[in-house]
């Protein structure tokens, strides 16, 4: 796909979000919204991955994780967007008896979903333990996953990037969502990440940063991740991105970590945002 159809889809998976969290009354926008450029690229261009036939094991394919299970919203729409399972499922997110549940679980049989990922630092724990199966299967493909800033204050993360990086767990891309907000405010406020990519490196991995709300760079950066990737060293990519992105009243501010739109504001929202691909 071109930038131009990338960038299609990214707009109409934002209004997915929109729609999705305005219907459930609950959710997280603002993050779901500035992951939006980042996860259509990669299902859509980076992921070598068959929907039509998911398996839990991953086999002969590249595998993602998503660590920040909150915006389960964007990882959705994007996955039926990509054929997972059909659009109008989008409808039903956190319904009752609905297989989309705030948090991605397996356990309604959800294609496309491995682990249940709702209790944050998890996330690059599991991706290490999908990777270094990969090696133990010979099978070359990836494993990717995605992680927040915030959720970088939770001590698992950081014994899972010591042991990656001590373990050359070299089949592996993490991306950290850099938006610079939590749920209590700015993370530097709550508690600063520092020098985050010098700490990485020091952990022994190899690190890249982006723009996490330009496509083209998007799409160049992780096809650089892959290109380097397998070659001694776990690979991060630090993602500065605007929460809120697409929406200008949802932008600059942490208040839309989880707040859903009301009816008004919902409408606000959606005027913002093209109808591209047609709406479920």
């Amino acid at each position: 796909m071109n930038t131009k159809d990338l960038e299609n889809i990214a707009a109409q998976v934002r209004r997915d979000i929109i729609r999705m969290v305005h219907g459930a009354k609950s959710g997280h926008p603002g993050g779901s919204l500035g992951c939006a450029d980042f996860m259509t690229a990669l299902y859509f261009q980076i992921m070598e991955i068959d929907p039509t036939h998911f398996t839990k094991e991953g086999v002969g394919e590249d595998m993602f994780f998503l660590s920040n299970g909150h915006i389960s919203p964007v990882l959705y729409s994007v996955m039926a967007r990509r054929g997972y399972f059909p659009v109008e499922e989008l409808g039903t997110f956190r319904k009752l008896h609905t297989r989309l549940q705030g948090h991605p679980t397996p356990v309604e049989g959800l294609p496309g979903i491995r682990v249940a990922s709702g209790s944050l630092g998890q996330g690059v724990s599991v991706a290490i333990g999908a990777a270094l199966a990969k090696k133990a299967n010979k099978d070359p493909h990836l494993v990717f996953a995605l992680t927040g800033d915030g959720e970088l204050q939770e001590g698992q993360v950081w014994e899972a990037f010591m042991f990656g990086g001590a373990k050359k767990v070299d089949n592996l891309i993490v991306t950290i969502d850099y938006n610079g907000k939590q749920i209590d405010g700015p993370t530097d406020v709550v508690m600063s990440l520092g020098k985050l990519r010098a700490k990485l490196e020091a952990f022994g991995w190899m690190v890249l940063e982006m723009d996490g709300n330009d496509m083209k760079k998007c799409v160049q950066t992780l096809t650089l991740a892959k290109t380097i990737s397998c070659k001694g060293k776990p690979i991060a990519i630090v993602m500065k991105t605007e929460m809120g992105k697409g929406v200008d009243f949802m932008m600059g501010t942490h208040k839309w970590h989880g707040t859903p739109p009301n009816d008004e504001q919902a409408e606000a929202a959606l005027a913002q945002l093209p109808v591209t691909l047609g709406d479920y």
